[in-house]
């Protein structure tokens, strides 16, 4: 007697093996950095970004690799020239740098997001203004080939960062 199997019907290994692999991932705890100088903090999945830099002298803030070619920064400075969100995105939407682009941005009462192309690569980044005269920011780059790998986590990181 011949057995016939079906096409396009998985097998109990396939379904087993594909329960694990969700059940791992969705267990999969996310990293979140924390400042010690500025207080900004960030979440990520650190099996993408897995390349820790090191911290600057000034501990302003972080900056990690993933294996593709991504980039993720984490960081903190002075407002010393009182910038608002509005001349944030303002100066960036004029700029005339080559292979800069700005092609999203938003901005609201303390807070600012830009997104476009820079030298062959899609940012994406978030400013939080602080009343404590701090702007904390997330800055993700990565190549245009992983958009799609890469879009959806980059709104989420954007969406964690936090001031004190």
């Amino acid at each position: 007697m011949q057995r016939h199997q079906r096409i396009g019907w998985p097998s109990l290994a396939a379904i087993l093996v594909l329960s694990v692999i969700i059940t791992t991932t969705a267990i999969a705890k996310p990293f979140t950095y924390v400042n010690a100088r500025f207080g900004q903090s960030c979440t990520f999945p650190d099996e993408v970004f897995n390349n820790p830099m090191p911290e600057p002298e000034n501990g302003d803030g972080q900056q990690w690799l993933s294996a593709d070619g991504a980039e993720l920064t984490c960081s903190g400075i002075n407002n010393l020239i009182d910038e608002t969100p509005r001349s944030f995105v303002d100066e960036e939407t004029s700029s005339t740098e080559p292979g800069y682009k700005v092609t999203y941005s938003k901005t609201g009462k303390n807070w600012a997001v830009l997104s476009g192309t820079k030298d062959g690569k899609i940012f994406y980044e978030r400013r939080l203004f602080g009343k404590d005269g701090v702007i904390r920011t997330v800055f993700i780059e990565y190549p245009l080939a992983l958009k799609a790998k890469y879009d959806p986590l980059a709104g989420a990181i954007a969406k964690s960062l936090r001031g004190p």
